[in-house]
């Protein structure tokens, strides 16, 4: 059998993690957890980061901060996985599914107009195998109706719409570590917060629904339940291995765009005889990303 996906590691990972037991403090939000989200604020432009058990439970903080409840509905794209919709619908709004570009899995930015209505709170974009949306036509939408928009970046690390980095444009921004991306940590992910007014609110639904945080940083004496929120932080061994991998980040993408360059040098003759369709990857994305599950961005095949 021809495995899925093969997780890369660095070699540095067993050394980081026992590194974070010997510091004595294995529960979330320490010091590898604080590195982690440091290396994402200050190389993507992100005014708060938060590292997350999973992409799936920074979309539920998204959607907890948004405060998306039974009346709202929420537009996503209609190829994505589970969890963009699913982040959602647990909150009770009404999911409402856009249409693909013709050319590439994307949302296709002509078809969500159509789909807004007085009940719409928010747009979700997935920037799919870390091709960028059309973020310029989307934001306009956003403000002309003043929706929110949420970035699904889970596949997303370093690509770029324009000159800018993708996770830095949404009003709240999610990233994945599953084994199956190119950064990983097994299970892991980040909420990214980018519009100032959530950030406070975002570090106690994190913490379990209390001020736990500002407590820690001496910010007040004592800490207690004060709103809803889950565990969502995950342990430092996990945030330990991350950051091995991000140490590592410039190696890993090197490397995937190798080996993306040589299965596209080895595709375009089928592409040519037209055996195959290849997702076409716009101008205003620039990503090393494009290597991430390519047959799944193969639109058609033909018999032979």
């Amino acid at each position: 059998m021809i495995p899925f996906n093969k997780p890369f590691l660095c070699g540095s990972e067993l050394d980081f993690i026992k590194d974070s037991i010997d510091r004595g403090k294995l529960s979330g939000n320490g010091y590898y957890t604080k590195k982690c989200q440091k290396f994402f604020e200050d190389r993507y432009s992100i005014k708060k980061c938060l590292l997350t058990t999973s992409c799936t439970d920074a979309l539920e903080m998204a959607s907890i901060l948004l405060e998306i409840g039974k009346n709202d509905e929420v537009i996503v794209p209609s190829y994505t996985f589970v969890s963009t919709a699913l982040a959602f619908t647990r909150q009770g709004a009404k999911v409402v599914f856009a249409d693909s570009l013709s050319t590439h899995p994307n949302i296709d930015p002509n078809s969500i107009e159509k789909l807004i209505t007085e009940r719409t709170k928010a747009i979700v974009v997935v920037h799919y195998a870390g091709v960028a949306v059309n973020l310029k036509e989307i934001m306009l939408l956003c403000k002309k109706y003043k929706l929110f928009l949420v970035e699904d970046a889970a596949q997303a690390v370093e690509s770029k719409y324009n000159n800018s980095y993708l996770g830095s444009f949404g009003h709240l921004s999610t990233f994945s570590f599953h084994e199956t991306k190119n950064i990983i940590s097994g299970e892991g992910g980040m909420l990214c917060i980018n519009d100032e007014r959530f950030i406070k609110r975002s570090e106690i639904i994190w913490e379990k629904g209390t001020d736990r945080a500002a407590f820690f940083r001496g910010e007040i004496n004592k800490y207690g339940w004060v709103d809803t929120g889950s565990s969502f932080l995950p342990s430092e061994s996990i945030a330990a291995f991350l950051y091995a991998q991000l140490e590592n980040i410039d190696l890993i993408q090197a490397k995937r765009l190798q080996l993306w360059k040589k299965y596209n040098s080895l595709l375009s003759g089928l592409n040519q005889l037209g055996k195959i369709k290849t997702a076409l990857i716009p101008n205003f994305s620039l990503t090393m990303r494009i290597c991430f599950i390519l047959f799944s961005t193969i639109q058609k095949l033909e018999q032979t």
